[in-house]
C-alpha cells in the first residue's frame, strides 16, 4: 500500500532488532504502481543498461572479518545459534528477483513471499529456517525508495527472521535525473547496511528494522556454514565485480582483495563448513547451441566466474555451491571440475523467480518454434575459457513456467538445496528439485 515518504514521521532507534509484525496480518490490498511502468523505462535508457557502471564503498569491517548470524539477531543472537547447534543442521531460505514492477504481478511475489512466510512459522523447530538470504532485485523499477513498502517491507511483514541481501542491478542501476542522496545504492544500504537497528522511512507503519550488513558485499557466518556474498554491479548484462583491469573504471577492485582474504582465512582455520558463493548475476544461464531458438533474457558472466576461479586456484579454495538470481526462472547446474588435484562437482544454482516473473529458458527465433533443453543435457558450451580444470557442465533441471525459492540445510556432512515451486494459479507448493552434496568429498551423492 502506498505511503508518502516525502515527510516520514520520525521513528525510533530500537536496541534490538524487530523482524516481524506481532500480529499476523492480512495481505495488503493496495500497491502503488511505478510509472512509468518498467517496460517504458527499459526503452529510454536500454543503451545505459550496458555500459553504466556504479561505484561503491568498502565494507565497515576488514577484508579478512567475517558477519555473524547472531550479531543480527541481536540479544536473542547467542540463544538461537546454540538452538542451532543442538538441531545439528541450520535450514534457509534463498530466492532472488521478488520485487514487482506492477499491479499484475504482485500477486506472484505475494505467492512466493506467503509461501516461505508459513513455512518459516510452521516448520518443526529443528527443520525451521533461520533467515531469508534474498539474491537482489528487492524493488523494481530500480530501488526507489517510495517502492519498498510495498515491495518488499509489506510483502515480508509477517517473516519471523532476518532478511539479508545482496544489490541486484535493479536496486543499483541509476537512472538519469536521480536527485543526489536517492541513488539506489543508498536507499539499499540504509535499509540494509545500516550501523544499527532502526525504522527506516521506507518501513511506513511496519516494525521490521534495518538489517546491519557491514555492506553491499560481506560474508554471512552461520553454524555449519558461510555464504560468501558478492555484489554484481548494475549492468543488465553480464555480472561486474571489479573494474576487470580497467574495462570498467568505475567499479572498485575492493571484491577480488575481499574474496581472497576470506578464501585464505577459510584454508587457514581449515574450515569444514560448507561454503557458498552468491552474486545477483549467474555465471551460467542456458543458450542453445544451434538456432533452435534465442536465450532467454540473460546470459552467463563468463569474465566473472574467471575471475572468481582465479582467486580460488590462488587460495587451494574452492565453493562447495554457487547461488544467484537475475535469470526470472529455476536453473541448475553441475560443473564438474578438477581442483587441487580433486574431482568436484559443484552445483551452480540460478533461482530468480520469487516472484517478479517467470521467463522461458529459451525464446522463439525467425518465427520458428522455441525447443527447450532436455534435463541432464550436456552444455559444456557455455564454458569460456575457464580459469579452472573443467570436464563438464550439466543443465540438470530447470523451471521456467513456476515461481518458487530455495531451502537450503546443512549439517556437518552435507549440503542439501531444494527448490520449491509456487504455482501461479496457488500458494500450494512443492518441492520440485533437490541436490545432495557431501561436504568433505566436494562431490554429488543420492537424495
Amino acid at each position: 500500500m502506498p505511503r508518502d515518504l516525502t515527510n516520514p514521521i520520525p521513528q525510533p532507534i530500537f536496541k534490538e532488532p524487530v523482524f516481524n509484525e506481532t500480529l499476523v496480518t492480512a495481505d495488503p490490498a493496495g500497491f502503488q504502481q511505478p510509472h512509468p511502468s518498467d517496460d517504458e523505462v527499459y526503452k529510454q535508457i536500454q543503451d545505459l543498461l550496458a555500459k553504466d557502471v556504479v561505484g561503491f564503498d568498502r565494507s565497515r569491517i576488514a577484508p579478512e572479518e567475517i558477519f555473524k548470524l547472531e550479531t543480527a539477531l541481536g540479544s536473542r543472537g547467542p540463544d538461537v545459534v546454540s538452538q542451532i547447534e543442538r538441531a545439528a543442521g541450520i535450514v534457509f531460505h534463498a530466492l532472488g528477483d521478488s520485487g514487482a514492477s506492477n499491479s499484475r504481478k504482485y500477486a506472484t511475489e505475494m505467492q512466493v513471499a506467503d509461501q516461505v512466510t508459513i513455512d518459516a512459522h510452521t516448520a518443526d523447530p529443528a527443520d525451521r529456517p533461520a533467515f531469508l538470504f534474498h539474491l537482489g532485485d528487492v524493488v523494481y523499477d530500480f530501488g526507489e525508495s517510495m517502492f519498498y513498502y510495498d515491495q518488499f517491507y509489506d510483502p515480508f511483514r509477517n517473516y519471523p527472521a532476518p532478511i539479508f541481501a545482496i544489490p541486484g542491478n535493479h536496486d543499483s542501476f541509476i537512472v538519469p535525473g536521480t536527485p543526489v542522496g536517492s541513488e539506489p545504492l543508498t536507499i539499499f544500504r540504509r535499509n540494509f547496511c545500516s550501523e544499527k537497528p532502526a525504522i527506516t522511512p521506507e518501513a511506513g507503519s511496519l516494525h521490521r528494522t534495518a538489517m546491519t550488513q557491514p555492506g553491499v558485499y560481506f560474508t554471512l557466518d552461520a553454524p555449519f556454514m558461510r555464504v560468501i556474498a558478492l555484489f554484481s554491479n548494475s549492468l543488465e548484462d553480464p555480472g561486474v565485480i571489479s573494474s576487470e583491469g580497467g574495462k570498467w573504471p568505475a567499479v572498485p577492485d575492493f571484491q577480488l582483495e575481499y574474496l581472497a582474504a576470506q578464501l585464505k582465512r577459510i584454508k587457514d582455520e581449515q574450515y569444514r563448513g560448507a561454503v557458498l558463493l552468491a552474486t545477483h548475476h549467474p555465471a551460467f544461464t542456458y543458450s542453445p547451441s544451434d538456432v533452435s531458438g534465442a536465450r532467454g533474457n540473460h546470459g552467463c558472466s563468463s569474465a566473472m566466474l574467471r575471475q572468481i576461479d582465479k582467486i580460488c586456484l590462488e587460495s587451494g579454495v574452492y565453493p562447495h555451491a554457487f547461488l544467484s538470481g537475475h535469470a526470472h526462472n529455476y536453473q541448475r547446474y553441475t560443473r564438474e571440475l578438477k581442483f587441487d588435484a580433486k574431482e568436484m562437482d559443484v552445483p551452480f544454482v540460478v533461482c530468480g523467480n520469487g516472484g517478479h516473473a517467470a521467463n522461458p529458458l529459451v525464446r522463439s527465433r525467425r518465427g520458428q518454434p522455441s525447443l527447450e533443453p532436455m534435463n541432464g543435457s550436456r552444455v559444456d558450451y557455455l564454458e569460456v575459457n575457464p580459469a579452472v580444470e573443467t570436464s563438464g557442465l550439466i543443465l540438470e533441471k530447470y523451471d521456467d513456467r513456476n515461481y518458487g525459492y530455495l531451502r537450503i540445510s546443512v549439517n556437518q556432512d552435507k549440503l542439501q538445496i531444494g527448490f520449491h515451486q509456487v504455482s501461479n494459479q496457488s500458494i500450494l507448493q512443492s518441492r520440485y528439485d533437490l541436490v545432495t552434496l557431501d561436504l568433505k568429498s566436494h562431490t554429488m551423492v543420492a537424495n
